[in-house]
């Protein structure tokens, strides 16, 4: 057995867990202030669910699901991305029968087989929002509003919002065969994948990573220019919507995202703060995709952006970060009798809320301090024969070395008082 992660994985280890705790419970309480409930789907779905909502030209369903089969030789796949499981959920157990719109948030693990780099691994971490039943604009300045909300409360700067729409099938039936037009005098010079996706889905094109393939894209027609009036409309309420919220935007008719069930909006979020210039957070409409799964007519809006790269982000931007919690008390004891009698203490106060911790390793005294000291405790208390005689306590401050003996009964108050002190002067 290989005692080494998988590539393209990374264990999480305790000191970067708060980190993502800190992230994750920023995400969720605003979600909650915008009337958003989280959603927990499998992490594995049916593959077909993905390759047709994620659509069969896009990279992640030709390149980079984890597809297998299980015993009774189901095709199944490692989720790829969060909509589409949200999607299925919705219909599955007729969610469109409730108020409209309904709303979701999912902190999730995703998986994709790609080259590992910073801030993107082959499994990797989710926050996303899906908004479903919504034909107005304005859920689609919510949702954006939501994504750039949260990285302000993280006091993560120097962010700019793109925007572009990308039409709907309507408008881009011409814009199609534009730019099938443009890009066929190149057609062998394209990268093999790029040539599947010339008759199914040319606007895949664009988006590719080869060099060579988007020095041949360069200057191709852009969808803007051919989108019809309902979403050309649709596109000038999402801008009034943004200005009405105090969104600044940049318009970007290169932005198509990585995805087949986009129409109308799309947007990204993008940084410099980690180079070059990266996108940290991603979305857009998709007015058609729980229908195409089988669900009624129902619009639909999103974003998603990876926990991993968020961090480097918060980092390199100087976001602040949580402190370890330091522990409140450590008791150390000598004597059988010492040991229940600290058993029963560190017990009473963590139901009191205390982070309070006693050795179980069977030091003596002197090594019981050397670890309280490492474990940074606030306060360490002795519990021994004298102590249970007097009903008290040694008490001492680690900061300060003040010792001092306290009843039992008053421990949880001196303590309490502590913790508030500490939240005052901002420790």
């Amino acid at each position: 057995m290989l005692i080494k992660a998988p590539k393209g994985t990374k264990d999480i280890l305790p000191g970067q867990s708060r980190k993502w705790q800190y992230v994750e419970d920023k995400f969720r309480d605003l979600c909650r202030r915008y009337g958003i409930e989280e959603i927990r789907t499998p992490v594995f779905e049916h593959t077909e669910l993905f390759q047709r909502g994620v659509g069969d030209t896009t990279d992640i369903v030709q390149k980079e699901m984890y597809i297998f089969e299980d015993h009774a030789g189901r095709s199944i796949a490692l989720k790829p991305e969060g909509t589409a499981g949200v999607v299925r959920s919705y219909i599955e157990n007729k969610m469109y029968a409730d108020v409209r719109p309904a709303k979701f948030c999912y902190v999730i693990p995703c998986f994709r087989y790609e080259k590992p780099q910073a801030g993107r691994l082959r499994e990797f971490h989710q926050l996303g929002v899906e908004i479903f039943g919504a034909e107005d604009m304005a859920a689609d300045a919510e949702v954006i509003s939501l994504a750039m909300d949260f990285f302000e409360e993280l006091g993560v700067g120097e962010l700019e919002l793109r925007i572009n729409s990308i039409g709907c099938p309507e408008c881009r039936a011409e814009y199609r065969k534009a730019l099938q037009d443009f890009l066929r005098p190149h057609y062998e010079e394209f990268c093999d994948t790029c040539k599947s996706r010339f008759d199914r889905n040319p606007m895949r094109i664009l988006d590719c990573k080869n060099p060579h393939c988007g020095e041949l894209s360069a200057g191709a027609p852009r969808m803007i220019d051919y989108l019809c009036d309902d979403c050309r409309t649709a596109f000038e309420e999402l801008k009034e919507n943004l200005s009405a919220l105090g969104i600044g935007y940049t318009v970007d008719p290169g932005i198509v995202r990585g995805l087949d069930y986009y129409t109308k909006t799309a947007f990204e979020i993008v940084t410099n703060t980690i180079g070059a210039q990266g996108t940290v957070c991603g979305g857009g409409r998709y007015d058609h995709l729980v229908e195409e799964l089988g669900g009624p007519a129902t619009a639909g809006i999103g974003f998603g952006l990876g926990i991993e790269r968020l961090l480097i982000v918060m980092e390199a931007s100087g976001a602040p970060m949580p402190e370890e919690e330091g522990v409140d008390l450590f008791v150390a004891f000598m004597g059988e009798e010492g040991k229940k009698r600290a058993q029963a203490l560190v017990h009473d106060l963590r139901k009191k809320g205390m982070r309070a911790m006693l050795d179980v390793a069977a030091r003596n005294i002197k090594g019981q301090f050397k670890y309280a000291d490492r474990i940074g405790a606030r306060f360490t208390a002795v519990i021994g024969d004298d102590e249970i005689a007097r009903g008290e306590i040694t008490l001492k401050d680690m900061r300060t070395s003040e010792q001092r003996q306290i009843s039992l009964g008053e421990l949880a108050d001196v303590l309490t008082a502590a913790k508030k002190d500490k939240t005052v002067q901002g420790e």
